[in-house]
Order: structure tokens, then C-alpha cells, then sequence
């Protein structure tokens, strides 16, 4: 047996520090944190940013811009190539029937087909919202679509 077939490796198998198990185990009475202070304290580790009270400089920096993340709307996308993959089987592609044959996992808000790839027979699909590459590809083949 050498050194380098010693398995677990040494040093690999580390046992945990339990702390606060009374004065035999070496980390007791205090439990490693000293005697007083903030750090000693329950709760008194504070959080990223916390400046001693001072005014943290997240909150000191002026806010600019806009954000609509409340009332925003998020969309189900799906691709005209993934159409593909039903497009034999329905001739009315709805949100409900991509829900129900798996294109789709959840629609969030809706749905938005957008444009990469091409599509092979016209169909009529109903939609949330589609981009204009789409609806150019999608006209160009003689099929229609509905905005629900």
C-alpha cells in the first residue's frame, strides 16, 4: 500500500466543528464566540451591505431609469419551427392545443411566435402576439393569423 492509494484521501473526511456542546469538547461555554460585542449576540451578524448604520451605498446612489417589472407581461414563445412538430396533426394552432400537445409548458401571460425557421402548410394560428417576421412567413404560405 502507498501513500496515494489511501482512500478516503486524507484530509477529504473533515468532522463538522459542533459548537456549544459543553467545556470538554474545546468548544463550549462560549461557543467559539467570545465574550461580548455584536458578534456574540443571536442575530447579530448583519447583512451584505450593512455599513455600521450608516446610510449603505445602495441606498445613498441616485435611481434612474424605469422598470415596469410589475406590470409587465411575460409571454409563452414559441418558434414557427416548433409549430412544425404539430402542424399535421390541427389545423387551428391555439394556445390551448400547444399547452396540450407539449410545445409549450405554461402559458404566463400568453403566447408570442416569433419568426426562426420556416413552416411548411398554411394554418391559422391564434395568438397573444407575434412578431412581423413571423406574420410575413406565416402570409407568405397562404395561412392567417388571429390576435386573441
Amino acid at each position: 500500500m502507498k501513500i496515494n492509494e489511501l482512500k478516503p484521501a486524507p484530509g477529504s473526511k473533515k468532522r463538522v466543528k459542533r459548537i456549544g456542546r459543553g467545556l470538554g469538547s474545546g468548544h463550549g461555554r462560549y461557543a467559539t464566540k467570545g465574550i461580548k460585542g455584536q458578534k456574540s449576540r443571536s442575530g447579530g451578524a448583519k447583512g451584505a451591505g450593512f455599513e455600521g448604520g450608516q446610510m449603505p451605498l445602495q441606498r445613498r446612489v441616485p435611481k434612474r431609469g424605469f422598470s415596469n417589472v410589475p406590470f409587465r407581461k411575460e409571454y409563452a414563445i414559441v418558434n414557427l419551427k416548433d409549430l412544425n412538430k404539430i402542424i399535421d396533426e390541427v389545423d387551428v394552432i391555439t394556445p390551448e392545443t400547444l399547452l396540450q400537445k407539449g410545445v409549450v409548458k405554461k402559458l404566463k401571460d400568453g403566447l408570442k411566435i416569433l419568426g426562426s425557421g420556416e413552416i411548411k402548410k398554411p394554418v391559422i394560428i391564434k395568438t397573444h402576439a407575434i412578431s412581423k417576421a413571423a406574420l410575413q412567413k406565416i402570409e407568405s404560405i397562404g395561412g392567417k393569423v388571429e390576435v386573441i
